[in-house]
């Protein structure tokens, strides 16, 4: 029986492995992300978490009766409901990392089973350590994480050595959100008077950055531009380190992923981490507690250029009106009605890195109306069937969230449709926020259409008094088909934000 039970625990683990090692990799192997997804995922709804519990009381009768441990292991490889072993928006990729956690979790399970096996219990050991494969992933990743931060210290010496020997002008850009669009605008404004590389989509992190510059400087790189997020304080200062850069932009602070840094002014703490090597400093100051930042950082001696769309007396002041944006650079005109759609404070901040690269401000007016569109940011295109379709899923900020539908009501559209999950990562205020949205976006469109289960309580409260129909769909693909099967030509859709389906 013990043979049978370790047999059985194989196949529940293979199924339920492959799942929480998705769930690892999707959330950058970072502990205790992997137990906590199990929870949400098991306490989603009365099926799964019936399950749950027949799972865990199954696995420690098995210790009295073992044929009981079966029950358990049929559970592991059917449940949770909804999160799938294939995955649909970020599939598995058995990369050399997940092969070195997959590994060292088979071994945490031998030893287990070892254990049990001289204690006479191999096959109700083997049920519970699959039972408990989310605890040991996270169990791995904390006991690898050293490892991992050393071979990712022989990357980042070898990215260092390429910087020093090209030495071009360095900028980081970071902010709570528009950060990779900025960083689209810099390139784009200083390209014509500067050979520019910038790290590509949203290679962020330390491995992202030190990949960019290993993969894509050339010698007659003059310019690189860094992106550089966060996921806690001293994460920013660490890539700062070794990059080095000598111009830094703070674009917004905002409650992206407030869950793990608990308030804003510990974001701007971390976030502010990216000035420790500047000689200039250029910040929004229209974002929360940045002003302030922007004056402490003026007494520290280094160069502060102060972003601004409401304050006029800003070093970079730019609005919008009817006729467009209109850009004042040091009290000066730099251009007016200049066509594009785009946040005016994220365009300040990319003129003021270009005119400290020297780009004169003639050629930063020929270029703004070129400004290029982030990728799934508000995106707007017409399908073949005539459809006006609003791309904003890789959006997931409440100012976002807030432009991306008031661009949905902008339209001349007959109806008027929303698709969304939410926003996620936003802590304490991840309800309050999405009712907000759910409000906004019930007032703007003929119909909201809530995926997931995750703010689905959420935004249906913040709808309740709105006239838009609400259509509760389990999946993205259903929704996108409803829209299909749905619009015609006229019609718009505003797609706002796209959660990686191993959420609920």
């Amino acid at each position: 029986m013990n043979l049978g039970l370790v047999i059985a625990a194989v196949v529940a683990g293979i199924f339920g492995g492959v799942r929480w090692l998705r769930v690892a990799q999707r959330e950058h192997y970072l502990a205790p992300a992997t137990i906590l997804f199990a929870a949400r995922w098991w306490s989603l709804g009365l099926r799964n978490r019936g399950l749950g519990l027949v799972a865990v009381l199954a696995a420690a009768a098995s210790f009295v009766v073992a044929p009981v441990g079966f029950v358990t292991a049929l559970v592991l490889v059917v449940g949770p409901f909804g999160l799938t072993v294939k995955g649909r928006t970020g599939k598995l990729a058995w990369t050399r990392r997940l092969r070195t956690v997959a590994a060292f979790v088979l071994v945490l399970v031998a030893a287990a089973v070892g254990v049990g096996a001289a204690l006479g219990f191999a096959g109700p050991v083997a049920i519970l350590a699959v039972l408990a494969f989310p605890l040991l992933v996270d169990l791995a990743l904390v006991i690898l994480g050293p490892v991992e931060r050393a071979l990712a210290r022989t990357f980042v010496t070898s990215a260092t050595t390429t910087l020093d020997r090209i030495d071009p002008i360095r900028v980081a850009i970071t902010g709570s959100y528009g950060k990779t669009t900025i960083k689209g605008y810099v390139r784009h404004l200083v390209t014509g008077s500067r050979s520019v590389v910038a790290s590509p989509a949203s290679f962020n992190n330390t491995a992202g950055l030190s990949r960019a510059i290993n993969e894509h400087l050339a010698l007659d790189t003059e310019v690189f531009v860094a992106e550089m997020g966060t996921y806690g304080p001293g994460e920013i200062a660490s890539m700062v380190q070794w990059v080095r850069p000598s111009i830094s932009v703070l674009a917004a602070i905002g409650p992206v992923h407030l869950e793990r840094f608990g308030d804003l002014d510990t974001i701007v703490k971390a976030k502010s981490e990216i000035f420790a090597t500047s000689r200039t400093a250029i910040l929004n100051i229209d974002a929360h507690g940045l002003a302030r930042e922007a004056d402490r950082l003026a007494t520290s001696g280094i160069r502060v250029i102060r972003c601004s769309a409401e304050s006029p007396e800003a070093d970079v002041y730019v609005t919008r009106d009817d006729d467009g944006l209109t850009v004042t650079r040091a009290g000066e005109a730099v251009a007016a009605g200049v066509e594009v759609d785009a946040a005016p404070t994220n365009v300040a901040c990319a003129v003021a890195v270009a005119s400290v690269l020297g780009v004169t401000d003639d050629d930063i007016a020929a270029r703004l109306p070129g400004l290029p569109g982030a990728e799934h940011r508000r995106q707007v295109s017409v399908s073949p069937s005539g459809v006006t379709v609003i791309d904003d899923t890789y959006n997931s900020n409440p100012a976002g969230a807030a432009a991306a539908v008031a661009t949905l009501r902008s339209t001349a559209a007959e109806r008027r449709v929303v698709v969304t999950p939410g926003m996620v990562e936003l802590g304490k205020r991840q309800r309050p926020e999405n009712e907000r949205f759910g409000e906004a976006a019930a007032r703007a469109a003929d119909d909201l259409l809530i995926v997931g289960r995750t703010n689905r309580e959420a935004l249906t409260f913040g709808a309740r008094d709105e006239n838009a129909t609400l259509h509760f769909m389990e999946t993205r693909d259903a929704a996108v088909a409803w829209v299909r099967s749905e619009l015609t030509e006229g019609d718009a859709v505003l797609y706002e934000n796209d959660l990686p389906d191993h959420y609920p």
